[in-house]
């Protein structure tokens, strides 16, 4: 009844956001007047207007005044760098974050372009903005792509990377926008706490921060501990020893009860993730080890034994960890990504070297630790988004002190989620998943699968090489993380099928009809790089090819071998690359090689100097040098041939499941010994005259060809004209042609059953 009185909190909460979202959409009318320069300088006046305040109060006042027209600012730069229009709601998302709060925003409502809004109107104060992603393929993309509307606007944007140096890292943290994982900015602060000397500092004070996917970091991750260690000297046979005896232990089938001892050596708590030995595995511990008491404090055994047995019952090669160039190295449980150079404290990474008999490291000790969530309450003001947060709300309002809003979707989702099956066997099961792989693929429709492990997505590659599929497969081994971007780019494309671990859970953007732009990249650095790139001893072209590798899968003879390989792989190398590309493109492209030799020597660069030239055209920002602009022009040609060649094959795809049918003259077949002419006019006209004009239009240029006598507009004008995508404009119509065959479907039904 009180709930009823009061309504719903949450739309309360956004109702009070309209007003400014209206703000915004009167002022996007002034500002699509605007030059580029001009709108530029819409920065400098709104830092102007900021420093002339010093308190962090006052700031944080003049920034709720500037807000309206910041974000407006931010989705006009976003239209003309990116082709994307922030939609009303994103608005709404931008501002819950701004408050400092969290977002709940379901999947492909555009997290990613939200977080522009926020991050550029706090980045104006100068002290800096951390965007917090859960890997380095995130961080990287979002700095690159998000990146360039910030550019754009004269802010400049840092990007935080495992691999880099201090003097790096002290550099990009300075920017006004940093992007980085949760994990390199904690051990980043704890670093920095260690530190002998100030300019051994890298991180500034804390202002601002957003947390992509925050319930997976503050939640699920909260107690985890980011440990710096030092080392400690121990004797390394012992681990060696102590993994022999306890290969020749036996484990209890169950766990003790009444305090009476089960039979076996020692028990498996999984829950707990701890071994114990019984009396009958302690005797016959110190009985292979030859020592009276495995607790003696002048040569104790315990510790190495009990670290022998977690290795060999609770650490799974391939799910834990993985063995890379004699080392293990482990494999984070909630992104399924490598950490190198981390370890398992207190003898446990030893103990795991020894039982897969690599060369054992020095044992370590912790010298500084701290949780995420002791880290990320350093934040005065944090801020998140993720698509499952209404459920955590109570532990982020208690344990952070941060509301939570959950965010409308701009259209009704469509998308089905299905029953789960249930499978007598493992193997039935994953035989299963292969067959309907292999169905989906059949049609011409992308698809991704989801494994738990490496293990998972090795098993699953297999079987679907026994069909002879191609396929990629992205998982913690080092040959695919390598090729994790190029993956991703394509497995929207048609008939793609990709194999992924929680690599590609969290945060993974996957474009239907594959990612042009980046694709486009990869084209051209397939290109320059032979002509451009200093040659290296071991080095290969970044070519990418899908996975087809021997199948062994659940077949009884495991060393037979098939000869499909080759094959598979040839036809795999030109799914790549599914355009051939116009001799006029391919004339242009070898001009402009010699060109770039000329200018900037024959192969004179670093493959990492070649990537930022390709990064740097790719981007819309402002550029005098000719080059970039001709590499610019050469990366707009191949991404337009690639856009189209994939479209036809969009357009090509039937989704027979649905029931719809793609093309009027498929209708027309359909319906012409059923319906009268006149009667599928009347339907079509009835259909038309109940959706928007936007839609209507598109559909007439794209699907019906009803012009008017007007010219027939392209995707790609189509969207100009809306402010949308190309792609957009190819979804809305598929979209509403679609529910218009689905209606035509159904009144044919009709009139048999008639």
């Amino acid at each position: 009844m009180l709930g009823k009185l009061l309504g719903d909190p949450n739309k309360r909460k956004l109702k009070s956001f309209f007003p400014l979202v209206t703000d915004i959409n009167v002022l996007e009318e002034d500002l699509v007047e605007l030059t580029d320069d001009e709108l530029r300088r819409k920065t400098t006046e709104f830092r102007q207007k900021i420093e002339q305040v010093t308190s962090f109060k006052s700031q944080l006042e003049i920034l709720d005044q500037l807000l309206p027209e910041a974000f407006a600012v931010v989705r006009e730069a976003s239209k003309r760098v990116l082709g994307m229009r922030h939609f009303d709601v994103q608005l709404i998302g931008g501002m819950v974050l701004h408050e400092g709060q969290i977002a709940e925003m379901k999947t492909g409502e555009g997290k990613t372009l939200v977080a522009t809004l926020p991050s550029y109107l706090n980045a104006l104060t100068g002290k800096g903005v951390h965007v917090v992603t859960v890997n380095d393929y995130l961080a990287r993309r979002d700095a690159e792509w998000m990146g360039q509307v910030h550019r754009f606007l004269g802010l400049s944007v840092g990007l935080v990377q495992q691999s880099m140096s201090p003097k790096e890292r002290k550099k990009n943290y300075e920017c006004d926008i940093t992007y980085a994982t949760n994990s390199e900015l904690g051990f980043d602060y704890l670093r920095d706490n260690m530190a002998a000397d100030k300019s051994e500092i890298v991180q500034r004070d804390f202002q601002f921060c957003v947390i992509d996917e925050v319930d997976s970091i503050l939640i699920d991750e909260a107690r985890t501990p980011l440990i710096i260690s030092g080392q400690v000297e121990r004797p390394q046979e012992k681990y060696q020893k102590a993994s022999a005896v306890v290969a020749k232990l036996v484990r209890a089938k169950e766990m003790s009860k009444d305090g009476v001892d089960p039979e076996g050596d020692y028990e498996v708590d999984e829950k707990q993730r701890s071994c114990i030995l019984t009396d009958e595995g302690f005797a016959k511990a110190e009985e292979l080890l030859k020592v009276e008491d495995l607790f003696d404090p002048k040569d104790p055994w315990a510790h190495y034994v009990t670290n022998a047995l977690k290795a060999k019952e609770l650490f799974t090669k391939d799910v834990n960890y993985i063995v890379r160039k004699e080392e293990a190295v482990i494999v984070d449980e909630f992104t399924g990504r490598v950490m190198p150079g981390r370890r398992w404290s207190d003898g446990q990474h030893q103990a795991i070297e020894a039982k897969e008999n690599l060369p054992i490291q020095p044992e370590t000790q912790t010298l500084a630790s701290i949780t995420y969530q002791n880290f990320f309450l350093l934040y005065p003001r944090l801020s998140g988004m993720t698509g499952t947060a209404k459920t955590e709300e109570v532990e982020f309002e208690k344990t952070y002190k941060i509301e939570t809003a959950v965010i409308p979707t701009n259209r009704k989702i469509s998308r089905e989620d299905w029953v789960d099956q249930v499978f007598k066997t493992e193997s039935g099961k994953w035989r299963a998943v292969a067959k309907e792989t292999a169905d989906i693929h059949q049609q011409g429709r992308p698809v991704l699968v989801g494994t738990t492990s490496v293990e998972k997505s090795e098993l699953l590659s297999n079987l679907l090489s026994e069909q002879s599929i191609p396929h990629n497969l992205l998982n913690a081994k080092p040959e695919n993380v390598e090729r994790e971007a190029e993956i991703v780019a394509q497995a929207g494309r048609s008939g793609a099928v990709t194999i992924a671990t929680n690599m590609a859970g969290r945060g993974t953007d996957i474009i239907l009809g594959g990612n042009s732009d980046y694709m486009a990249r990869l084209k051209i650095r397939e290109i320059l790089s032979s002509r451009l790139v200093k040659p290296e001893e071991g080095h290969k072209p970044p070519i990418p090819l899908q996975r087809n590798s021997p199948s062994v899968g659940f077949k009884e003879d495991q060393n037979k071998k098939t000869d499909t390989t080759k094959n598979i792989k040839s036809a795999s190398l030109q799914n790549i690359f599914p355009v051939l590309l116009t001799e006029e493109t391919e004339q242009r492209l070898v001009l402009l090689a010699s060109k770039l030799v000329k200018e900037w020597g024959d192969r004179a660069l670093s493959v990492i100097e070649l990537d930022d030239y390709i990064a740097t055209a790719a981007e819309k920002t402002p550029t005098e040098d000719q080059n970039i602009e001709e590499l610019r022009v050469a990366i707009q040609l191949i991404k337009n041939e690639y856009e189209e060649s994939n479209g036809n094959k969009w357009d090509k795809l039937e989704s027979e499941e649905s029931g719809c049918l793609k093309s009027q003259e498929d209708i027309e077949k359909q319906v012409d010994y059923i319906l009268l002419v006149e009667e599928f006019n009347k339907i079509k006209t009835n259909f038309l005259n109940n959706i928007s004009s936007r839609e209507k239009e598109i559909l007439n240029h794209t699907k019906f060809k009803e012009l008017n006598n007007f010219k027939e507009l392209t995707l790609g004008q189509l969207g100009k004209k809306f402010n949308i995508s190309s792609e957009r404009v190819r979804q809305i119509a598929e979209t509403q042609f679609n529910e218009f065959s689905k209606i035509i479907i159904k009144n044919k039904k009709n009139l048999e059953i008639q």
